[in-house]
């Protein structure tokens, strides 16, 4: 498998940012529609989305659509021009190519768990839980070793291999610790019912606990893509969906199942009060998982005729550097200090310092003075900003705020008017700060297609003018050609650790 290289994730993030600039600007844009796109072509991954891809000077370009979760055209090859008329040869083939790619099994199918624990077998490379008579088909794969036990049964996410593709589907577990803190704060404000959305290993925890008794019961649905989840949960407790596009894969073949079981959920009955945590793969663009989001939001408030100004409770789990983006989609969010931990990455691990902690917030609509972050970690509350920050942020009288994003002390700069990280200093040929370093005359904030610093590039007046320009000088469209089919990656090298 491959194994993650150093700093390569927060770089893929840092780039998922630029991308998200750019789909957003004078290259690539997604075109968010009200209604159901009823003509989308479909994939694998459910419906597709719909993009235009924009040229030199031109105000609209042709529309297309494209795969919703995967970036890469590698893993996922849809494209087609909106306007373009597909041959019915075309369609046959394609409609073959996404039967050919769906799961082995269906979820009412799976019956593993009842069977006697010497009658238990995990494939270890097919990733599946195996009944007698399949061992024969198996006979030659990898099996695991040990007992197939209920108690392993009860931590699917330690017996499955994670995935690993970080632009469309990269499972990153939470620590425990951190599911822990989540599941008591949450506790703490009197919510009841967790929609975990992308989240197994919350999940997973949230039924440890129940069965432990040594908390108030809680109650979870899973909503994740990973269709291999389906062989430990049952339909009331697992759908499988995908964020990118909120399709929900069995509601035509199950005549909406999934639906009812997540408008069951949602439905806060007795007094249960819903809370839903996501956790999207960090190289995602944010438009579209805010537009499910939010269609996940409506439907919450039209079951419990919530006044439109009520909001469903969320905390989306994203890298710090996305704060912009996501408060233009919820301006009601604020970003939180906390530092999410996870299991199976090699850099968001809890105990680190410095730039060497993890970058991932949380972001949510909750009241952040109601959110009690553990002091024991480091953690205190600002009487001035009424609410909890991390130790290396020191509030700042001239910003009247506790400015820090990455947990070290930031430092005010008075020619900038803003306080900016340590490592930065004030470049006068520039007019701002930045690292000592950096290439003097390039702006590095800003927007990048005039080089204005009294706006971002998506609000440029001049942006349908000339191409965008990202640090380096070269078009955004550049970076996006794989969307179109012109991948420009095709004759690299690509790195590969094992």
């Amino acid at each position: 498998s491959l194994a993650p290289l150093t700093g390569l994730d927060a770089f893929l993030a840092n780039m998922g940012k630029i991308l998200d600039d750019a789909v957003d600007s004078g290259g690539i844009d997604v075109i968010i529609q009200n209604e159901r796109d009823k003509t989308a072509p479909r994939c694998p991954h459910g419906p597709a989305l719909l993009f235009e891809k924009t040229g030199h000077g031109e105000e609209k370009g042709r529309r297309f659509y494209a795969c919703s979760a995967c970036r890469d055209r590698k893993d996922c090859n849809l494209f087609q021009w909106a306007d373009e008329k597909i041959s019915e040869a075309r369609m046959l083939a394609r409609e073959e190519q996404n039967r050919s790619k769906m799961p082995l099994f269906s979820h009412q199918e799976y019956t593993f768990v009842s069977l006697p624990l010497e009658q238990r077998r995990f494939c270890v490379d097919c990733q599946l839980l195996i009944l007698p008579e399949e061992r024969a088909n198996h006979a030659k794969h990898k099996a695991l070793s040990e007992d197939t036990t209920v108690q392993r049964l009860k931590r699917p996410s330690l017996l499955l291999c994670p995935l690993d593709n970080k632009k469309s589907n990269a499972q990153y577990l939470f620590a425990d610790r951190s599911c822990h803190f989540l599941l008591d704060m949450l506790l703490g404000l009197g919510f009841q019912n967790i929609l975990c959305v992308g989240t197994p290993r919350l999940h997973e925890v949230i039924k440890l606990r129940n069965m432990e008794g040594k908390s108030p019961k809680m109650k979870s649905l899973l909503l994740d893509i990973d269709y291999r989840y389906c062989q430990f949960y049952g339909q009331d407790e697992f759908c499988r969906y995908n964020m990118f596009n909120h399709h929900f894969f069995d509601d035509e073949v199950k005549k909406q199942t999934s639906f009812d079981v997540k408008c069951g959920f949602l439905r806060e009955e007795g007094g249960a009060k819903v809370v839903m945590i996501t956790d999207p793969p960090f190289g995602g663009l944010v438009k579209p998982l805010a537009n499910s989001f939010s269609q996940m939001a409506i439907t919450w408030k039209n079951l419990n005729k919530v006044s439109d100004a009520g909001q469903m409770p969320m905390i989306w789990i994203f890298p710090y550097f996305f704060e912009s983006r996501i408060l233009e989609c919820f301006p009601s969010f604020s970003m939180l200090d906390y530092q999410v931990d996870y299991d199976n990455h090699p850099l968001y691990k809890h105990g680190k310092t410095g730039r060497k902690q993890s970058p991932v917030r949380l972001f949510t609509n909750l009241s952040p003075k109601d959110i009690i972050l553990p002091e024991d970690e480091g953690y205190r509350f600002c009487s001035v900003c009424e609410r909890y920050v991390s130790a290396g942020n020191k509030h700042c009288p001239k910003c009247d705020t506790c400015p820090s994003k990455d947990g070290r002390e930031w430092r005010h700069c008075d020619e900038c008017g803003r306080c900016v990280k340590p490592s930065w200093r004030h470049c006068s040929s520039c007019g701002h700060c930045a690292l000592p370093d950096h290439p003097c005359g390039q702006s590095q904030t800003g927007c990048f297609n005039c080089g204005s610093q009294k706006h971002k590039l998506r609000a440029c007046p001049k942006k349908h003018n000339k191409r965008m320009i990202v640090p380096g000088g070269r078009g955004a469209p550049g970076l996006l050609k794989h969307i179109a089919g012109k991948s420009t990656t095709r004759n690299k090298r690509r790195r590969r650790v094992t």
